[in-house]
Order: C-alpha cells, then structure tokens, then sequence
C-alpha cells in the first residue's frame, strides 16, 4: 500500500502564513515528482507547485513568490506566506513515480482556509 499523510493545514488570517507537509510511505520507488494541487469551492484542482528529483520547481502564476516548495527524500513540503482568500481550498499531496511507467498517487486533502 501507498499512503501519502499531510498535514498543516487550518485557518489563517490574510497575509499569514502556513505550512504543508505530505509524507509517503509504503510500496512506492523511484519517486519522480511530488507536489501539491488544491481545489476550491465551484473549481477544477489546480496544481499549486510540484518539485522533480532534479530539483527543478513548477510554481502556479498566482503562487510565486509567495509560496515555497521542497523536498527531503519521501517529504514534500509547502511553505505558503502571504496568503490571501483566494488561496483557500483542499490542499492535495501528489506523488508522480516513475517516468515511462509512470503512476500517479493522491493524498485524502488537507483544508486551507484564508480568511479575517
């Protein structure tokens, strides 16, 4: 089994800042890509930042500056500062494993709430 346990989420004044962890664990290998999605109310899930093995980071437009991703082998992280409403949703861990097989993996969702 493959499980992908996050955490960090909770509620937040505008312009604060927040922490995201996801931690997989279990049958997976040859870790790729991993990352965070977040989907809002009334709104397709959207990628936030994803981070490859060689490092290269995918920032969301609406994202950059703000938040940070990294990684420490089988942990992903997202650091969010100045957060605004709109960054409210359901934050989803994504693991990407492997390349020409590739599969994909979701974490369950962790509730962000930006609001005053």
């Amino acid at each position: 089994q493959v499980q992908l346990v996050e955490s960090g989420g909770g509620l937040v004044q505008p312009g604060g800042s927040l922490r995201l962890s996801c931690a997989a664990s279990g049958s997976i290998s040859s870790i790729y890509a991993m990352g965070w999605y977040r989907q809002a109310p009334g709104t397709q899930r959207e990628l936030v930042a994803t981070i490859t093995s060689p490092g290269k980071t995918n920032y969301a437009d609406s994202v950059k500056g703000r938040f940070t991703i990294s990684r420490d082998k089988n942990t992903v992280n997202l650091q969010m500062n100045s957060l605004k409403p709109d960054d409210t949703g359901v934050y989803y861990c994504y693991v990407q494993a492997g390349i020409w097989n590739r599969r994909d993996y979701w974490g369950q969702g962790t509730q962000v709430t930006v609001s005053s």
